[in-house]
């Protein structure tokens, strides 16, 4: 099943609250770090694959998806992009103080786990394979996390510099007649003209905030 939209705007831009627009606009299942991590992370092997520059079959990564947005797919967008050369862009976009102090609080929390966390996952690691499939999701995103920001995660300069880096990398790859560049406090107008449908009567999407973000973590 080909991706018909691919995000490519870093965790904490309004991603997740973009998986949901997608999905009631009638784009299907959205993949996202959600995904990988509550519902597949048994996935999280295409990754690791595509972190050692192997080949991989983004079809049966995505099978059921109609897009994707967030980590991890986002580091990996060129070979997505070229797997689905049909696929419309959309960028997420924020202001980089107020993204950083949103991954600082969430992405880089969640990075570095704390002993307690630690020893709960350990406890019940036994018992529970699906729990064991969450401890590979998170090491490998601890260490994607890593190479992307620099071995020095409390480097709020480095963070916002990976962040500016990142976004200019996508400005001068895309083509923009196929990307929409999008904060999503604009809610539905811009994205509903890009994807040519219509505007929703309901309400945007405004979830997964830092405290819904440390909540879900809290309990995995």
């Amino acid at each position: 099943m080909a991706l018909q939209v691919i995000g490519t705007g870093f965790g904490r831009t309004g991603t997740h609250s973009l998986k949901l627009a997608l999905e009631e606009l009638g784009f299907g299942k959205c993949f996202h770090m959600y995904d990988l991590i509550e519902v597949s992370p048994e996935k999280v092997v295409y990754f690791e694959k595509a972190e050692k520059g192997e080949n991989v079959n983004w079809d049966e990564l995505f099978e059921g998806y109609h897009s994707a947005v967030d980590f991890p797919v986002i580091r990996y967008y060129k070979q997505v992009m070229a797997a689905y050369p049909d696929a419309k862009i959309i960028h997420t976009t924020r202001e980089a103080e107020s993204w950083y102090r949103s991954f600082s609080a969430t992405i880089l929390w969640a990075s570095r786990p704390s002993v307690g966390r630690i020893l709960k996952m350990m406890i019940r690691m036994p018992f529970s394979s699906k729990v064991r499939k969450k401890l590979r999701v998170f090491k490998y995103n601890g260490v994607m996390i890593s190479k992307i920001i620099g071995k020095d995660l409390k480097d709020k300069q480095a963070a916002i510099a990976a962040f500016n880096r990142h976004n200019e990398e996508v400005l001068a790859t895309v083509s923009r007649d196929r990307m929409l560049i999008y904060d999503v406090k604009n809610g539905w107008e811009p994205l509903c003209r890009f994807l040519n449908v219509p505007i929703p009567s309901t309400s945007f999407p405004k979830t997964n905030t830092t405290e819904e973000f440390v909540k879900n973590v809290a309990r995995s």
